[in-house]
């Protein structure tokens, strides 16, 4: 089973990302976990239309990285008296993406907690920006939040698909849960889709192939949870159809507030679940918040 030692909360200071770092307080409260704040600073050269000289900008930089300790400084010291939780404060110069991952493989983070937006295009989720490309580097879980942390998760989702980094999706969904139900789902995949549109076409009735499918599905997920510990409760579902819409619509269906997934997987399931894939498309449309998974986690 997984845990959490070391939570990296990347914070921009805007609205938006303080649910990111309440969250991930909360979080590190549950598993007695350190709380690591970081922001990252752009250094000015790397704005277009700057008229400072070339000696200048390494002044203000370290300015601006002075006053940023500071504030974040000051948020650390409020969330330790709060929660009664260890918190550390980094600032970092450069590109937000491989300042937090670099930062989270120096002090070998078991979980990064970015956000789905924020102010400055910090923390948007779309392929290029921070998050997309901080999903891309880091070594660790990243969980992406969207909505406010104002109470522990209610209702976690594993979405599986029998490659080796299923197992990993759902121990770190139990983790998650706490005390929350949590429910392990298996898209049969594009394969059985498209066969079955074109039975309906054709009109051919394929009620006991598709039993059979789910069947061996059914199969495979209990010997799956069967090797994960704290598994016994975790209420199995399998479904035929296009992945990403069926994972969004078991989210909304279940009331799920968190979705934990694979980045990669393998095909006939959830196919190859590379960034600009399931992955990527569940982490944009879904309303809960997100885990993402590299294998070996």
């Amino acid at each position: 089973m997984p845990s959490f030692r070391s939570i990296v909360a990347a914070t921009d200071f805007s609205d938006f990302s303080e649910r990111v770092v309440q969250r991930a307080a909360h979080l590190a409260k549950q598993h007695q976990a350190d709380l690591h704040l970081i922001h990252v600073v752009r250094p000015l050269d790397l704005y277009p239309g700057m008229t400072l000289a070339p000696d200048e900008f390494g002044h203000h930089d370290e300015e601006l990285l002075q006053a940023e300790q500071s504030r974040l400084d000051a948020m650390a010291t409020s969330l330790a008296s709060q929660l009664s939780i260890r918190v550390h404060a980094a600032t970092r110069l450069g590109r937000a993406h491989a300042e937090i991952a670099s930062y989270a493989r120096e002090i070998s983070a078991d979980l990064v907690v970015a956000g789905a937006r924020g102010e400055n295009t910090l923390m948007n989720l779309f392929l290029g920006s921070t998050a997309a490309r901080l999903l891309q580097v880091a070594t660790c879980p990243v969980l992406i939040v969207r909505n406010p942390a104002g109470e522990p998760y209610r209702q976690v989702l594993a979405a599986v698909d029998f490659s080796p980094i299923s197992a990993a999706v759902v121990a770190h969904a139990i983790l998650l849960a706490g005390d929350a139900p949590v429910q392990a789902l298996h898209v049969l995949g594009t394969e059985v889709e498209q066969r079955m549109r074109r039975a309906k076409s054709d009109q051919v009735d394929i009620t006991g192939w598709l039993a059979g499918q789910r069947g061996e599905a059914e199969k495979k997920l209990d010997a799956l949870l069967a090797q994960i510990e704290n598994s016994a409760a975790v209420v199995r579902v399998v479904q035929p159809g296009f992945p990403p819409a069926v994972i969004c619509q078991s989210i909304e269906d279940s009331h799920a507030d968190l979705a934990v997934l694979g980045r990669h997987g393998h095909g006939g399931g959830l196919q190859e679940w590379l960034l600009g894939s399931v992955s990527k498309d569940v982490a944009l449309a879904a309303a809960c918040d997100v885990l993402l998974i590299e294998p070996g986690q």
